[in-house]
């Protein structure tokens, strides 16, 4: 496969493009302006005249306050999910899948009383003009429909591809090897958001040239869109800010199912120090951990223990010290804790107190509350959806 580079890059402003407004003709106008496109060329659209012309402005008060307010209401609209917020500031997943600050509502370059969507289908919008300057021009060219964006870990922002027609958005140089003999396991070169920077260089945000088109690299790619970018939920490892993943992280802790299948990574000192020392929030409750196998053994077998717990990796004992209600609550607090550092468990009955205290030559004070046995698991585990309390959630 080709390299994505180019040995020679022009990139070239259509100036003297008209101010659009819905229903306005942007083939017709690029097509005019820019008579000297050449098969070849990548034509690179600012998606802000795209909404213009396709009618995506809402008309809202010009009153600065009232005007933020309905702004507001309209990132929630246009959003499907709430990644991130600080402040006043909103991270979110739109229809489209695309991820950026506001849902991509813009007060820039609109009259004072309007706001701009994205376009509905940027990918379409892309095709429809390609397909325009084929028959105006009888050029093949590719197109890109843009918008500004910031990125994660760096200040400022850069244009990238949220629409695109004509061009392999993507360039995979997985199994290819470099000058050094080192195969390439991962690189996958974003193409297209590669132009739509390198085309913000001419087009800017002040000067009035939404349009820029890009020659030297081949194009001609027929299926691949701009949506193609867009890295699925679950194969994104940032797709919530802080807050949210803790949020989520309390949530699905609280709706864990308990382990019994372990596998047979052992259990680390560290990880379950950290977990055990999550649950000590109070003198009200200890912990034993048993941890000579032998006499694991000895003493399972002596309170004719069920068979999860001769199977667990590691076992460890919680015990109310004067509280019962306490140490049921650091019972809950050790399965979260063991849950963040990946471990499955389980709590089990384990026998008469008296007999197990005896055993462990234990003070009458401590209560036995049980056997957490725990592990990695062998499947991964997942939360289970939160139940409809229905009749089972009683209001008096």
């Amino acid at each position: 496969m080709p390299d994505h580079s180019a040995d020679r890059l022009e990139i070239l402003p259509v100036a003297g493009l008209p101010e659009f407004r819905p229903g306005d003709d942007l083939t017709g106008a690029i097509a005019e302006t820019a008579r000297w496109l050449r098969s070849g060329d990548v034509v690179v659209v600012t998606s802000k005249v795209v909404s213009k012309v396709e009618g995506r402005l809402v008309r809202v008060p010009a009153d600065p306050a009232e005007r933020d307010r309905v702004r507001r209401r309209l990132v929630f609209e246009e959003s499907v999910r709430i990644l991130a917020r600080r402040e006043r500031t909103l991270i979110t997943e739109n229809h489209l899948g695309i991820v950026q600050a506001a849902s991509g509502i813009d007060a820039s370059n609109v009259a004072g009383d309007e706001l701009a969507l994205l376009p509905a289908d940027p990918d379409a919008s892309a095709l429809a003009l390609r397909n325009g300057l084929r028959d105006r021009l009888g050029v093949e060219v590719a197109v890109v429909i843009t918008d500004t964006m910031g990125r994660a870990w760096r200040i400022g922002q850069t244009d990238v591809a949220i629409g695109s027609s004509g061009l392999r958005v993507l360039h995979s140089y997985r199994g290819q090897v470099d000058g050094q003999g080192n195969e390439l396991a991962v690189t996958e070169i974003a193409v297209a958001d590669e132009i739509a920077s390198a085309a913000d260089l001419v087009k800017g945000k002040l000067g009035a040239v939404p349009v820029a088109v890009v020659r030297g690299l081949p194009i001609g790619d027929a299926d691949a869109r701009a949506r193609d970018l867009i890295r699925p939920v679950d194969e994104d490892l940032f797709r919530l800010g802080t807050e949210e993943a803790m949020v989520v992280g309390l949530r699905s802790a609280a709706l864990l199912s308990p382990v019994q299948d372990f596998g047979d990574e052992p259990v680390p000192a560290e990880s379950l120090r950290w977990a055990v020392g999550t649950a000590l929030t109070t003198e009200a409750v200890r912990f034993v951990h048993l941890a000579d196998r032998a006499w694991r053994k000895e003493f399972l077998d002596e309170l004719g223990a069920p068979d999860v717990l001769y199977a667990a990796p590691e076992i460890v004992l919680p015990f109310a010290v004067g509280s019962l209600v306490a140490g049921g609550a650091a019972v809950q607090r050790l399965l979260v804790g063991l849950a963040a550092e990946g471990f499955g468990a389980c709590v089990v009955p384990l026998g008469p107190a008296d007999r197990v205290r005896g055993l462990l030559e234990l003070p009458e004070s401590w209560v036995p509350l049980g056997a957490v046995a725990l592990g990695r698991p062998r499947v991964q585990v997942r939360a289970r959806p939160a139940m409809e309390p229905d009749d089972r959630f009683l209001q008096r």
